[in-house]
C-alpha cells in the first residue's frame, strides 16, 4: 500500500515543477503536459525528444505501478529515474540561475525520490 501512495505522490509532485523563460513566459510542468499530450496526437513528430518523451515514460511506468496488485520495485525505480531526469535539470537550473521559483517547486519530488529510495532499500534488507 504504501508504495501505491509514493507513486501517486511522484507523479503529483513532478506535475508541480515550474518553468520560467523569456519575458513574461512560465508554466507548470502540468500545464506543459497537456500542451504535449495534444500535440502528440496531432504533431507527434514536434514532441519527438528525450526531454519530453522519458519523463511522459517515466509517469506511465509509476502510473501503471499503482494499478498493480504487488506494486513493480523496478517500474517504479525505472519511472522516478526517467521523470529525476528533468527534475533534476530543473533544480540544477534553478540553482545556477538563482531562480527560488523553480528551485523550490523540485524540491518535494527529489526529497520524495529520495524517501522512496530510502523506503525499498529499507524494505529489501527486511527493516521495514
Amino acid at each position: 500500500m504504501k508504495e501505491r501512495i509514493l507513486s501517486v505522490l511522484l507523479i503529483l509532485t513532478s506535475l508541480f515543477g515550474y518553468l520560467e523563460w523569456g519575458q513574461g513566459q512560465q508554466l507548470f510542468l502540468i500545464q506543459a503536459e497537456g500542451e504535449i499530450l495534444v500535440k502528440l496526437w496531432t504533431e507527434p513528430k514536434s514532441v519527438l525528444h528525450p526531454l519530453i518523451l522519458m519523463p511522459l515514460m517515466g509517469q506511465i511506468l509509476l502510473a501503471v505501478s499503482i494499478f498493480q496488485k504487488t506494486p513493480s520495485r523496478i517500474l517504479i525505480y525505472l519511472g522516478t529515474g526517467s521523470l529525476s531526469l528533468l527534475i533534476g535539470l530543473m533544480f540544477f537550473i534553478g540553482m545556477i540561475s538563482l531562480n527560488l521559483k523553480i528551485l523550490f517547486s523540485t524540491i518535494p519530488f527529489l526529497l520524495l525520490t529520495v524517501y522512496t529510495l530510502i523506503h525499498f532499500r529499507k524494505k529489501a534488507s527486511g527493516k521495514s
